[in-house]
């Protein structure tokens, strides 16, 4: 199998193809690979397949015994050399980086298609789907996204890679694409919500979006954000000692790419979390988020600008749940998924006098 092409099915994966590679990334260095394992997961947006490393007596190099193998295929609904950049590209200078190390990753665009060969972590490692939120879990990927997000902080480090604070036109085709789902949502829930939740839906959608385009007019707080930080994109560590990982950044075509950072600590809290906890920990989470950009360099980024961004951020789960609506089938299929995130999402919207943005 030639290093340069995609790898599309765990058949193509070889002895030759795994010594090239892991050579070529410097993870072995002398030696050789004489067996693996492969075993498929399942997985709803890719194929997923775990490899064990045999190494020959003698090898040298880092030597990973287990790795990861992501395929991607066939939905170009994706953007596809997101998540390549994001292993290969963005973080790789970033010490101590929050990502998992990458050995290899290709794409194309025509036809669509990726792959990316990575450290497997489930032996140290856990997602966080059946995990309790607790504060010092929130401080620590709080601590995790200010580290990747100072990285790329303003204007001038995001161009250094072509990419820009989003436009008008990026704005506006980000929302409507959430907005299709509005008057289809509110038909089959109208009569289960509080008419002011209905009055504040249209007012969001009449008001927000301009005021996201305001905010764009000030570079400070625009990075490259992750903007799916849900609990099964965060890996802890089983024993509870040692860094968060972040991982699978898979935008979609309309998802905007560069946005305010603190976006992703608004996601993983406003709609992910039970209410108790996100009102309980969201203040001292926000200070460590904050705390530690200017650790790592930011500045000019105040306390009350942050707070503001949040509240800006904060709506934004609400399009999450929104979006989930523009399908007919998926707005059925998936209602125990959005209805839990609009709830909470429109708690927070009203814990947080979001509507006092655009009263201003």
């Amino acid at each position: 199998m030639d290093v340069n092409k995609v790898i599309t099915n765990v058949q193509q994966v070889n002895l030759d193809w795994l010594n090239s590679v892991l050579t070529q990334s410097g993870a072995l260095l002398t030696g050789r690979i004489n067996d693996f394992d492969i075993k498929l997961l399942d997985s709803d947006n890719a194929q997923i397949a775990k490899i064990k490393i045999g190494y020959e007596h003698g090898a040298t190099g880092k030597l990973p015994e287990f790795l990861l193998l992501k395929m991607c295929a066939g939905d170009s609904n994706f953007t596809n050399y997101s998540e390549v950049n994001y292993y290969t590209r963005d973080y790789i200078n970033l010490a101590d980086s929050p990502i998992p190390t990458c050995y290899h990753a290709r794409y194309s665009d025509n036809p669509y298609m990726y792959h990316i060969l990575m450290d497997d972590l489930s032996v140290t490692h856990r997602n966080n789907w059946r995990t309790k939120p607790t504060l010092n879990y929130g401080c620590s990927v709080a601590r995790a996204l200010a580290a990747i997000h100072a990285h790329w902080w303003g204007a001038e480090k995001l161009s250094t890679i072509g990419s820009i604070i989003p436009n008008q036109i990026a704005i506006e085709r980000y929302v409507a694409h959430s907005q299709g789902g509005l008057l289809p949502m509110l038909g089959d829930i109208e009569a289960e919500i509080d008419i002011s939740w209905k009055h504040a839906l249209m007012d969001i959608f009449k008001y927000h979006p301009a005021k996201m385009i305001e905010r764009t007019n000030n570079s400070s707080g625009f990075t490259l954000i992750h903007s799916d930080v849900n609990p099964g994109n965060i890996l802890s560590p089983i024993n509870n000692n040692g860094k968060i990982y972040l991982i699978d950044r898979q935008p979609f075509d309309w998802s905007l790419t560069t946005w305010l950072g603190v976006s992703d600590i608004a996601y993983m809290m406003v709609h992910w979390w039970k209410t108790n906890l996100r009102r309980n920990f969201e203040i001292p989470i926000l200070r460590e988020y904050h705390d530690n950009l200017i650790s790592f360099g930011v500045t000019g980024y105040t306390w009350e600008q942050l707070i503001y961004d949040y509240k800006l951020a904060a709506i934004q789960s609400i399009y999450v749940a929104i979006e989930w609506c523009v399908f007919d089938e998926q707005r059925q299929k998936m209602k125990w998924v959005w209805l839990p995130q609009l709830q909470k999402s429109m708690t927070a919207f009203f814990d947080l006098q979001c509507s006092d943005l655009w009263k201003e």
